[in-house]
C-alpha cells in the first residue's frame, strides 16, 4: 500500500508474515485491467447516463475515457518509480509527507473500490439474475458479496485467474451487443439523428453534459487499481505500461461503440426508464430473436468481475494501511496457509453488505466516481511534485502538460457545480469518517504506548 507509518514502542504483531505472492504477468495484468474497467459502468449505469445527456450517450464515455486516460500517464509514471502494492497513498505521501493526507487518500480508494463491488451486487441481484428468477430484495447481493469474499480468501492466483474468464465472457457480451448494433443498422434499423440530441430539459447542455460525464466516469475507472497489485506482479516496471494503456484502449473503444449502438437503436427516454437494464432493451430491440437470458446470464458474470477485482483490491488496501500502522494492527493479519489479508477481507466485505442493504445503485456509483475524481486530482499533483525524485533504473514518464490537464479535469468533475448530486458527497462523506474513527482509534492506541507515528518513505507497502 502506500506509505508505512511505524509505531515507535509498539509490538510488530505482523512480522515474520509470509509476503504476498507475485503470480500476476504481462498477459494476466491486461485482463485485470480490462476487466476491471469493464463490467459495472456500461452495464448496469448505461440508462441512467442517457437520462442525464439524451440521445448524445457517446459523448460522455468519450470525455470519461480522456479523463482518465490522462490520469492513468501519472500513475503509470509513478509506478514504475516506486513499483510497490501501494498506489495513489504512496504517491500522496511521498510527494507531500502529511500523513493524515496520505490515509484520507487511502481510505478513499478504499471506499470506492467497497461501492464499486456494491454496485456491481445490486446489479446481479436486482437486474440480470432477475431475468431467470425472483430475487428475494438484497439478500441475493448479499450471498453474491459472501462468495466473493470467500474467492478473495482462496488466494489472489485464483482471484486474477477467475477474472480472465469472467474478462472473456463480460467483454463477449458487449461484442454481442456491437454485434446487434451492426446488424441492425444494416438492415435499416435506428435513428442517426439521436446521437446529437441533448437532454436539455431543465439544465443548461454543459450541465447535462458535465454531470453525465462524472457519473460515465464510473465506467472508466478500474486501471488504478492495477497498481495497488504492484508487490504481486512479475517485474512490474517493465509490464505496467504496456498492459494498461493496451486495456484502457480496447474498453475505452467497446464503451464508445457500445454507446452508440445503445442510442441508434433505442431512445433516450427509453433507456433510462430501464435503468439498470438498459442494455437487455438494447439486445431486445436490436435483434427480437436473440434469447435474452444468455445476455443476463453474461450480464451477471460481468458484474461478478468487476466486483471481484474491486474487493480485491480494497482488502490489499486495508492490508497495507494496518502495515503501516496508520489503522489497528489486526487489519494486516495474512493467513499462514493462503497468505492472504483475511481480515481486511472480512471487513471490507461488511461494509459492503451494508451499502448493498440501503442504496440505491446510480448513488453506489456516483459516489465511486466521486471518491476517484479527488483522489485522481491529488495523484495528478503528486506526479509533477515527485518529479524532482529521481530513480536509479529507467522507467515511463509523461508529458508534463498530461498531469496537468489530469489534475484540472478531475477536479472539475468532481466539484458540485459539474451537475453531481448532493447524495454522492453524503455518502461519501460517511464512509470517509468511518476511516476517521479508525484513524482516531489507533491514534489512541499509539498514544496510549508512547509510540509516534512516523512515515519511513524508504519502505512504503512493505510488510
Amino acid at each position: 500500500m502506500a506509505s508505512e507509518a511505524k509505531a515507535q514502542g509498539a509490538p510488530d504483531t505482523n512480522a515474520g508474515q509470509p509476503e504476498l505472492k507475485r503470480a500476476i504477468g504481462s498477459k494476466l495484468l491486461l485482463f485485470f485491467v480490462i476487466g476491471d474497467i469493464l463490467g459495472t459502468g456500461v452495464y448496469a449505469l448505461t440508462g441512467t447516463v442517457a437520462g442525464k445527456v439524451g440521445g448524445a450517450l457517446w459523448v460522455p464515455f468519450l470525455l470519461a475515457f480522456v479523463v482518465a486516460f490522462l490520469t492513468a500517464f501519472s500513475y503509470l509514471e509513478l509506478v514504475g518509480k516506486y513499483p510497490k502494492a501501494a498506489g495513489a497513498a504512496l504517491y500522496t505521501n511521498r510527494a507531500f509527507r502529511m500523513p493524515f493526507l496520505t490515509f484520507m487518500v487511502a481510505f478513499a480508494v478504499m471506499c470506492s473500490g467497497i461501492t464499486s463491488a456494491s454496485s456491481a451486487a445490486v446489479a446481479f441481484g436486482g437486474t440480470y439474475l432477475k431475468a431467470f428468477v425472483e430475487t428475494p430484495g438484497p439478500w441475493v447481493a448479499i450471498g453474491f458479496l459472501a462468495l466473493l469474499a470467500f474467492i478473495n480468501f482462496r488466494g489472489v492466483g485464483e482471484s486474477v485467474k477467475a477474472n480472465v474468464a469472467l474478462t472473456i465472457v463480460e467483454l463477449g457480451g458487449l461484442l454481442i451487443v456491437i454485434g446487434i448494433g451492426v446488424y441492425a443498422v444494416s438492415n435499416g434499423m435506428g435513428e442517426p439523428s439521436r446521437l446529437l440530441e441533448f437532454n436539455t430539459a431543465d439544465q443548461s447542455t454543459l450541465i447535462a453534459i458535465t454531470s453525465a460525464t462524472s457519473l460515465a466516469f464510473f465506467a472508466m475507472v478500474g486501471f488504478e487499481d492495477s497498481v495497488n497489485m504492484a508487490e504481486e506482479c512479475k517485474d512490474p516496471v517493465r509490464i505496467f505500461p504496456r498492459s494498461m494503456l493496451m486495456g484502457m484502449g480496447i474498453a475505452g473503444s467497446v464503451y464508445l461503440l457500445v454507446a452508440i449502438t445503445s442510442s441508434l437503436l433505442v431512445p433516450a427516454g427509453d433507456l433510462a426508464a430501464a435503468k439498470s437494464s438498459a442494455l437487455l432493451k438494447v439486445v431486445q430491440i436490436g435483434a427480437p430473436a436473440f434469447p435474452l437470458a444468455l445476455f443476463a446470464f453474461i450480464g451477471m458474470f460481468a458484474v461478478a468481475n468487476s466486483a471481484l477485482i474491486n474487493m480485491l483490491m480494497a482488502s490489499r488496501l486495508v492490508y497495507g494501511m494496518a502495515n503501516e500502522r496508520i489503522i489497528p494492527l489486526p487489519f494486516g493479519k495474512v493467513h499462514q496457509t493462503r497468505r492472504t489479508p483475511w481480515i481486511a477481507i472480512l471487513f471490507t466485505s461488511i461494509i459492503a453488505v451494508i451499502l448493498v442493504s440501503t442504496l440505491d445503485i446510480s448513488i453506489l456509483g456516483g459516489t465511486t466516481a466521486l471518491l476517484l475524481l479527488i483522489v485522481f486530482t491529488v495523484v495528478n499533483i503528486a506526479c509533477l511534485v515527485l518529479r524532482k525524485e529521481k530513480a536509479a533504473h529507467k522507467h515511463f514518464r509523461a508529458p508534463t502538460v498530461v498531469p496537468i490537464l489530469g489534475a484540472v479535469t478531475c477536479a472539475y468533475l468532481a466539484l458540485p457545480f459539474s451537475g453531481r448530486p448532493w447524495d454522492d458527497y453524503k455518502l461519501a462523506g460517511i464512509l470517509l469518517g468511518i476511516g476517521l474513527l479508525l484513524w482516531f482509534v489507533n491514534w489512541f492506541f499509539v498514544r496510549r504506548t508512547n509510540g509516534k507515528i512516523e512515515f519511513d518513505a524508504a519502505n512504503l507497502g512493505k510488510n
